[in-house]
């Protein structure tokens, strides 16, 4: 993508009402405007990289066994009637009447209209396992909508739902479903923590969090600082077995690490001193196991093996993606702006040419504009005619993990610039070495 060509509003000031990095960097660099209070249009870079989350959770879940599919935004409140939840739940659902006078509900979650798409369907065992997910916007009316994407009232969700012949199955669906979302974390450059948490308005006994350390997260968590050294990498994983789900479940799992709701202080001194932790944390992402809630209320039964009509164990999973991108400035940033993770940024490199006009500076522009086009790197090519200052504080606003500089002097020895935004080290080198660096980093992603 030309920079000339492309919608890239971006602010040299933050904005008055922005009280947290991400918020004033997701404004600055031209991802998202407010178009009411916590709700947010998504801009071209922003959309972007809403998108690439997005894929990574899909080929996640799908890489775990699971179907995904759509449901729509608007739910008929009779279903939440039949699970007791329509006067439960509170102001944050928004409530809406049709011409018809039917009330009908905008979906703060889906596992009404989930169950009552599982009972008409599914009547045997032999059809059990089964886990169906979306990713679809939901909507929460908070009281005080605030930290942009943060605490929004719209946002992007991925929200998964298992039913299981039984507990034990059900149990291994939830054990399936932690280790994806350490996958999906960690592919994204993310260390988010698994946490025993509270299971709120969605109900049921068993339930972890994932936390993103921050020190502008909401939730005050307490842990064993063993736990940050824990990663699955490359591991091989083979989420039908049971055995290996339940083994990462509790290498995760063992370690101390509780959000303020569920925090043991007597637990945690047992921990040694030196591994005592506490911070903040920014939730993105929660498992729940609740039995047979919803199964029970809305007469979800399946025939077991002994020919016996039980009501299906469930279990829910959530991922908020629009949230992510909030937590992954709050975790990578710097006084100049954003720093992406190369998983996940909206483009592989920035070229910025130093002397736009000048018929060498941008032929070579050219040049490694289409080298890193046909070698899937994604440019953003600044050829703009601004001052090379500009355009330097541009690309380390927007973030961009590596920056191409090209100008007049480097030229004359062949070579051109690789900027490493993480670091800000630089190499000279010559223009297909240097394609040659970026297409190696971007195999390892």
């Amino acid at each position: 993508m030309r920079l000339s060509k492309y919608f890239l509003p971006t602010l040299k000031e933050n904005p008055a009402d922005a009280q947290i990095v991400s918020h004033r960097l997701m404004m600055r660099a031209g991802m998202i405007r407010q178009a009411a209070s916590g709700i947010y249009s998504w801009l071209p870079m922003g959309f972007k990289v809403l998108r690439k989350l997005e894929n990574i959770v899909h080929e996640e879940q799908i890489r775990a066994g699971h179907n995904p599919m759509l449901m729509p935004t608007l739910q008929s409140a009779d279903l939440w009637r039949e699970s007791g939840r329509y006067d439960d739940y509170g102001k944050e659902m928004l409530r809406i009447t049709d011409r018809h006078g039917r009330d009908m509900l905008y979906g703060p979650t889906n596992e009404e209209l989930i169950t009552d798409i599982f009972r008409s369907s599914v009547q045997s065992h032999k059809d059990l396992p089964l886990t169906l997910y979306h990713i679809q916007w939901k909507f929460r009316d908070e009281v005080r909508p605030r930290f942009g994407v943060m605490r929004g009232r719209e946002f992007f969700m991925k929200d998964g739902y298992n039913f299981d012949v039984d507990k034990p199955s059900a149990m291994h669906a939830y054990n399936r479903h932690l280790v994806s979302y350490l996958r999906t974390y960690e592919r994204m450059g993310l260390k988010a923590i698994p946490m025993r948490a509270d299971s709120g308005p969605i109900g049921g006994d068993d339930t972890h969090e994932f936390l993103v350390l921050a020190d502008t997260g909401e939730s005050e968590v307490f842990y064993d600082k063993n736990i940050l050294d824990l990663h699955l990498g490359d591991r091989e994983v083979d989420y039908d077995d049971w055995d290996q789900c339940a083994g990462i479940m509790e290498e995760w799992t063992t370690p101390y690490a509780r959000t303020d709701e569920t925090h043991d202080e007597d637990a945690f001194n047992e921990v040694p001193e030196d591994r005592r932790m506490s911070s903040r944390g920014i939730e993105v992402g929660q498992i729940f196991y609740f039995g047979t809630k919803y199964s029970d209320a809305m007469n979800a039964k399946v025939v077991n093996a002994d020919n016996q009509e039980v009501p299906v164990h469930m279990g829910s999973h959530g991922i908020g993606v629009s949230r992510l991108i909030g937590a992954i400035i709050e975790a990578s940033h710097d006084d100049k702006g954003i720093i992406w993770p190369e998983a996940v940024t909206p483009f592989g490199v920035g070229i910025v040419n130093l002397k736009q006009g000048d018929d060498d500076t941008d032929a070579a522009c050219e040049g490694l504009y289409k080298a890193a086009v046909k070698a899937g790197l994604d440019p953003l090519y600044d050829d703009r005619n601004e001052r090379a200052g500009g355009k330097f504080a541009n690309m380390d606003l927007i973030g961009l993990p590596w920056r191409i500089t090209v100008g007049p002097r480097g030229l004359k020895n062949g070579v051109v610039e690789l900027t490493s935004r993480k670091t800000g080290e630089s190499e000279e080198m010559t223009a297909d070495a240097v394609i040659e660096k970026l297409i190696a980093i971007y195999a390892e992603v």
